[in-house]
């Protein structure tokens, strides 16, 4: 059987191949699907998507009506897929539900520490033999706090490594994580992780709930020299208040691998283009910010767990088993996903 995947970097491609050679053919794309390139899945039965894949209820009918059965999502996250429309539809959609945690959770650290330590400014300058320390001081971490928004395995991950720095650990989420705990984390309302924070991480999932998780009054929580982190989902923070509490002359240092307006955008080439995202372009001018396009989950370890249960996902659904990964099964979608 041969398998349509849509959005494959070109550093995956390989990867992806290779993992299902000799079970399936695999034809990679390096386009996203959305309304206008999902007429090329027609005759497919098995698609496989990235997370900035548009798969609203329009692309997944078209899908369905070229007799796709099956999406196979290459990613944890799944806030792009219309569940619901799937379900009507009858469509299996897998994703992938875990894989290394200690990348994204390492990639927050890099950004935590190149704009504590103002790394981008400094090789700039350096690039030009500029070797001024003017406003390149930063701060020493151990002995600060550490507010971890969302304890699971990156959360914990990135808990490891601030306890090695030595800082006081601040947690919130659900259930408290006992491994967490053991590293001396107190468990805290979010109001009070927000305020008393010296570097604030998120790493909890988009939904309902947690959209804007980060807004303009917690953003006014935060003390004037906290960093924000953000290696989860854009949509966690609204960027229009971040945007203002910036030009205010708050937060030390803000690092971002994820946008709410990312799609279109991240994994594209647009230095040719006039940029029309004003928040965004607003964003990239404050010199304490740091913008990198959703690749925390990028290391090898990691796309190799993803492609690996990508392939186990498609063959449950040809074998016509279900598994944890399994957001809907041929139509069936588990309460707790509604």
């Amino acid at each position: 059987m041969e398998i349509v995947a849509f959005g494959v970097q070109a550093d995956e491609r390989s990867l992806l191949e290779k993992a299902f050679d000799g079970h399936h053919q695999v034809r990679c794309l390096d386009v996203f699907l959305n309304r206008d390139t999902a007429p090329i899945a027609h005759g497919y039965e098995v698609v496989s998507t990235s997370v900035n894949d548009d798969l609203s209820a329009e692309v997944l009918q078209t899908l369905a009506a070229g007799g796709t059965k099956m999406v196979a999502q290459r990613s944890t996250g799944f806030n792009n897929i219309d569940l619901e429309a799937a379900a009507d539809l009858g469509l299996t959609i897998g994703r992938v539900s875990s894989y290394s945690p200690y990348a994204v959770a390492e990639f927050a650290w890099a950004l935590a520490l190149a704009v504590n330590r103002r790394l981008v400014r400094a090789a700039n300058r350096t690039r030009n033999f500029d070797f001024r320390l003017d406003g390149l001081m930063g701060r020493d971490l151990r002995g600060r706090t550490a507010g971890v928004v969302g304890t699971g395995r990156i959360g914990e991950a990135f808990t490891r490594i601030a306890h090695g720095f030595g800082m006081n650990l601040l947690g919130c989420d659900l259930v408290e994580n006992p491994e967490c705990v053991a590293l001396g984390m107190r468990y805290v309302p979010r109001e009070r992780l927000f305020a008393e924070a010296d570097l604030i991480t998120l790493h909890v999932p988009l939904v309902g709930d947690t959209r804007h998780l980060v807004d303009a009054a917690a953003l006014a929580a935060m003390k004037d020299d906290a960093i924000l982190i953000n290696s989860s989902r854009g949509g966690l923070v609204d960027t229009a208040a971040l945007v203002e509490t910036l030009k205010a002359g708050r937060l030390t240092g803000v690092g971002l691998d994820v946008y709410e307006e990312e799609a279109g955008l991240f994994f594209f080439d647009k230095s040719l283009d006039v940029m029309d995202d004003d928040i965004l372009a607003r964003l990239m001018t404050f010199a304490n910010v740091l913008v990198t396009s959703h690749q925390a989950y990028f290391t090898e370890e990691a796309v190799g767990q993803i492609i690996t249960t990508t392939v186990a996902n498609v063959e449950d659904h040809l074998a016509g088993r279900t598994s944890e990964h399994m957001l809907v099964t041929r139509g069936q979608l588990p309460a707790a996903a509604r």
